[in-house]
């Protein structure tokens, strides 16, 4: 018997090529009582090759296939990747996978979470990060720092099946990732029309917002006024630009 029900988790795995480890990941969720895993551009002959892995076929059968990294997690209120943070400069708060159980709980009472796995050879990259509201670690030996994809997989599935012993505070429930996206884009939009970004650091700023909206943890409450707030700047300033033309 299981300590913690994860049926509200899902795992994502981002460009993996090897289909052993995606089985492996698959057999490990149905371990640990996770069902719901997607597969953000898998290598398809892998995945397809996968799909025959023994006592994985119940999470394969139903894993769906996203184009990116925000498709794949639109639905999540909580997005954690994961990281053997050597010799990266990191720009989202890294925490120990011992302390990642209580705000996962937490969250996963409000809603759906995420746990990200990046590819077999370079992890998740910086881009991927910038979904993420924090990232974890596995505690490790410096002389080999990385884990087996299936193994980190289990090893953190494991963990949050562990009684938390940390009291978990109910909170205002967390904004989807695909609101904060919506927000995100909207923001975006009233820097270009007030001339805040240029054309060639808009993507810098664009991955700056999305950080940003990650960190001070919207809720569902604020994402509804604050895209009322940009939309009614943004119609101002359409409207003085045709009274100025």
């Amino acid at each position: 018997m299981l300590a913690s029900d994860l049926r509200q988790l899902t795992v994502v795995l981002v460009r993996t090529r090897n289909p052993l480890n995606i089985g492996a990941v698959a057999r490990a969720m149905q371990n640990f009582g996770v069902r719901d895993l997607r597969l953000v551009t898998p290598f398809e002959a892998s995945f397809r090759e996968a799909r025959s892995a023994v006592g994985a076929d119940a999470v394969l059968r139903e894993a769906g296939e996203f184009a990116s990294v925000a498709a794949a997690v639109g639905d999540c209120r909580l997005v954690v990747g994961t990281t053997a943070a050597r010799r990266r400069e990191l720009e989202q708060p890294l925490r120990g996978l011992e302390q990642a159980a209580a705000p996962v709980h937490a969250t996963l009472a409000e809603g759906r979470v995420a746990l990200l796995f990046g590819s077999e050879k370079h992890g998740l990259t910086r881009e991927d990060m910038e979904h993420c509201h924090w990232l974890v670690r596995i505690g490790t030996e410096d002389a080999q720092p990385s884990m087996n994809l299936g193994q980190a997989a289990a090893v953190c599935l494991w963990e949050l099946t562990r009684p938390v012993t940390s009291p978990v505070v109910e909170a205002e429930a967390r904004a989807s990732s695909g609101e904060l996206e919506r927000l995100g884009s909207l923001l975006m939009e009233l820097l270009g029309a007030g001339g805040y970004t240029h054309p060639g650091k808009a993507a810098s700023t664009e991955a700056e917002v999305r950080r940003m909206l990650r960190r001070v943890n919207v809720t569902d409450a604020d994402t509804h006024l604050l895209m009322g707030m940009v939309r009614k700047l943004l119609w101002k300033l359409r409207w003085n630009g045709k009274d100025a033309g």
